[in-house]
């Protein structure tokens, strides 16, 4: 864990961040982890962004104009305005809050500040949550003084700029992590088997087609003991309890959960997209997933973040194309019909995790500001002697490696 920073040493950082919880959620856990040691922190987003919950109360947001640049060139003009507004509000907050450096979390709404940076000539870090190197942050990589990541491999990341990656892992929220202490549910040939399906903001209606069906063609012994919960979208959310009934599986539906860790903590297995978050979610809980990118997320992006979970063992992909009944059914049996395979799989899970993203991303920040950079794993090669990097040790889920070492 970091020191506690030195009486005197309080700093001002400004996040930037919005447009989704994606880029959010990260942002609010470095904001608290900052705040506890003793910083200010100021948030800039935009509209979208000033929406969304989990904001700590004590983080001040700031909207600005924040313009996207689409495939029609027709609004562009009006995009580059609104970025250009957004800078210049941005430069005056930078004037009264004087920071110590500029935070982004990708998205056009973090492109703003990040211009603004430069312009005053303050220290700027961007923060890349997906295995892609997304398109604002591209644009900036050559331009701020660090990059971190939240994959070892993060693609269209130019290798000029390797000498400035830091990898980190991508926060999560406290509650999320505070599984990570918990063990993985029991699961026998006789307990149930509970799981919980999540399709985000986009995409869920295939979910609601496929995941049903997909389980009522299990086989009897396996089927009779489902428990399922599934997060649907307002307009499907009949059909799908109609279909439950009719293959008569237990299925709690909403549309939102507020207890959405809790069930986490007590899922067996998840079924549902693969943005940034979730990943960082499921492995640091430690839980295995039948995981189905978004088809039309930018650079592919989804798919991409499966890549290591993938690897370990702690979760199977499924392209949307390929994602039907018979599919579901065949992925679920394979790592379900044997009580041992989840374990084993959530273990792999578990070893994907990242549970020191926050207090690893805030010792960069601190360090672009003069504090001595701790603990960050140094991705770039040729990196300063005074900026190497401390691999923190993995450690392994308690039940989950039990299980493992007793076969």
């Amino acid at each position: 864990m970091t020191s506690p920073i030195p009486s005197g040493a309080s700093r001002h950082y400004v996040l930037a961040a919005g447009g989704t919880g994606g880029h959010l959620i990260p942002a609010f856990a470095l904001a608290a982890e900052l705040h506890q040691r003793g910083h200010h922190v100021a948030l800039i987003t935009d509209d979208r962004g000033a929406n969304i919950p989990g904001k700590p109360d004590f983080l001040t947001a700031h909207v600005l104009p924040a313009g996207r640049f689409g495939k029609n060139p027709l609004g562009w003009p009006s995009g580059l305005r609104a970025v250009l507004e957004g800078r210049a509000m941005a430069l005056r907050l930078f004037e009264s809050f004087a920071p110590s450096a500029i935070v982004g979390f990708g998205g056009y709404p973090a492109l703003p500040a990040l211009l603004a940076a430069t312009a005053a000539k303050l220290p700027s870090v961007v923060h890349e949550q997906n295995a892609v190197l997304g398109r604002v942050n591209r644009l900036l990589a050559g331009r701020v003084d660090a990059i971190a990541t939240s994959y070892e491999n993060v693609d269209r990341l130019n290798p000029k700029h390797a000498a400035k990656v830091h990898l980190v892992g991508n926060p999560v929220r406290p509650e999320v992590l505070a599984l990570r202490e918990q063990d993985y549910p029991a699961f026998t040939e006789e307990s149930l088997l509970r799981i919980l399906v999540t399709g985000g903001s986009q995409g869920a209606r295939v979910l609601s087609d496929v995941v049903p069906d997909g389980l009522a063609m299990l086989p009897p012994a396996l089927r009779q003991r489902l428990q399922v919960t599934q997060q649907c979208r307002a307009e499907d959310l009949e059909a799908v309890r109609r279909r439950y009934a009719e293959h008569d599986i237990p299925a709690e539906l909403g549309t939102y959960f507020e207890d959405m860790h809790e069930r986490l903590a007590g899922a067996h297995l998840f079924i549902g997209r693969a943005g940034a978050s979730t990943i960082a979610e499921l492995t640091a809980v430690g839980r295995p997933a039948i995981l189905v990118p978004l088809p039309i997320a930018t650079d592919d992006h989804q798919a991409v973040n499966t890549r290591e979970m993938v690897k370990a063992g702690g979760a199977r992909m499924i392209r949307q194309e390929a994602f039907q009944p018979k599919e579901l059914a065949k992925q679920i049996q394979a790592m379900a019909m044997n009580p041992q395979g989840l374990s084993k799989a959530a273990h792999c899970a578990f070893n994907c995790g990242r549970p020191d993203a926050a207090q690893d991303l805030a010792d960069l920040v601190e360090s672009m500001s003069g504090i001595d950079l701790m603990d960050v794993i140094r991705v770039g090669e040729a990196a300063p002697r005074a900026a190497q990097a401390t691999v923190r040790p993995q450690t392994a889920p308690r039940k989950a490696a039990k299980d493992q070492t007793d076969q």
